[in-house]
């Protein structure tokens, strides 16, 4: 198997800063590696593909092969890391309009607060074979109960009784409302471990259930993160991608630069990205630390925010996730009257092109003062894409353990849900 690569030729780090901050680096992956640093009793992810139970493993691919024989659509209701991983994986393997050209369909709910949305997305799937995959530990996370009591509603009057086997729980293993409800109910339930945080458990039932229903392999899933877990184990920094790229990213900080911008060049990985915002935003962004993580789409994107990339303020530097070989492609076709004077560009693929567009737009970047990392991916497939995300939380714990902040709690976010509880009258949440 090929390596998932990391190039930082455009990123103006010279060799000595990557020697002077190696000992930082390095004792920050002994301290996750020994699980000797703080809130190290969240880091169950780090292994957790080779201890999950063969039993439940299998009751997830049961659950997954009923769910597409039995389902035109599935709903995943969840918010955060409950449902990002998965959109992640199921958009970037299945590709552009999988809802369109694959079965089931895949849709997303208890992810915002908005009515419309609820009453567009019944509106769309009333007539259909549903089922529903509801991910919550605690089973009281507002956006996604609400959501679930609408849900729950049209399932039990489409379905009467037999709603119950086309409703699927990953919730706390013992506690928690979601869980009373599923005994209640009788619904099949999978378990969100202790030990592993929501913005980490993509590669627990949280991810591997949906992923499953949606028809991807996730015995290669697996064997990508143990691929994973044993590459950015190594303790070599200079041949280990994962340290490097923590190393480059606090590098960077310390020049000022304050946001990261994770770039793609393929629609298909936009959620990807969405999901390494939350892991790394909630993982740093604490005690005034942390840089900020930003998304483009590009060359979308270049059209609108390329201008300030460019030379705008000098607080940033990008990442960019290059996929390097693409099973989809097409070819531009020849014009014998050439209206758009397009012709010197017949023949060639819109591969090649958007891979120049990609060396154009470093190039501008770099030329612009603006630092370039670039990660390769030998192609998207379940394998690879786990790899990645065991790259990115890897690299994440140890660059929050090098910064000095508890990468695996999140206490800010409770602040805003205070004062919402507060305001619609709820005194117990307070």
């Amino acid at each position: 198997m090929e390596k998932i690569t990391l190039n930082l030729h455009g990123s103006f780090i010279e060799e000595n800063e990557l020697k002077r901050i190696k000992p930082e680096i390095m004792a920050a992956q002994k301290s996750l590696l020994n699980r000797k640093g703080v809130s190290s009793e969240m880091t169950g992810w780090l292994d957790y593909m080779y201890r999950i139970e063969k039993k439940e493993y299998e009751e997830i691919k049961t659950a997954a092969k009923y769910i597409k024989e039995n389902s035109e659509a599935f709903i995943l209701l969840g918010i955060g890391g409950s449902y990002l991983g998965a959109k992640a994986a199921i958009e970037a393997v299945r590709g552009d309009f999988h809802n369109e050209l694959l079965s089931p369909q895949v849709y997303y709910a208890g992810l915002n607060l908005s009515g419309a949305y609820l009453k567009k997305l019944i509106r769309l799937v009333k007539e259909k074979e549903i089922s529903i995959i509801v991910i919550s530990k605690s089973g009281t996370t507002l956006e996604t109960a609400l959501s679930f009591r609408i849900f729950r509603e049209l399932m039990e009057e489409k379905y009467g009784e037999e709603s119950k086997n086309r409703i699927f729980v990953v919730t706390d293993k013992n506690k928690g409302a979601l869980k009373s409800m599923s005994e209640l109910k009788g619904y099949k339930t999978f378990v969100v471990p202790d030990d592993i945080g929501g913005r980490y458990s993509v590669i627990t039932p949280v991810g591997l259930l949906p992923m499953a229903a949606a028809g991807l392999d996730i015995d290669k899933f697996m064997e990508g993160l143990k691929s994973g877990a044993e590459e950015y184990s190594d303790r070599n920094f200079e041949s280990n991608a994962c340290l490097l790229y923590a190393a480059a990213r606090n590098i960077l900080n310390r020049r000022n630069k304050e946001i990261e911008i994770f770039v793609n060049y393929e629609p298909s990985c936009t959620s990807i990205a969405e999901w390494w915002k939350q892991l790394y935003g909630e993982s740093e962004g604490k005690e005034g630390k942390g840089i900020f993580p930003a998304s483009l789409n590009f060359t979308t994107d270049l059209h609108s925010m390329g201008q300030f990339v460019q030379e705008g303020r000098k607080i940033l530097f990008e990442t960019t996730l290059s996929i390097e070989n693409s099973q989809d492609d097409m070819e531009v076709p020849f014009d014998s009257n050439d209206f758009d004077r397009l012709n010197y560009i017949s023949g060639k693929t819109f591969n090649y092109i958007n891979s120049k567009a990609f060396e154009g737009t470093f190039m501008a970047h770099k030329d612009g003062n603006v630092p370039g990392i670039i990660i390769t991916v030998p192609k998207m497939d379940e394998f690879y894409l786990a790899k990645l995300f065991y790259f990115f939380m890897m690299s994440c714990g140890i660059s929050g353990y090098t910064i000095k902040v508890d990468p695996f709690t999140q206490p800010g976010v409770e602040a805003y849900k205070k004062n919402m509880f507060r305001l619609l009258g709820n005194k117990e949440k307070i």
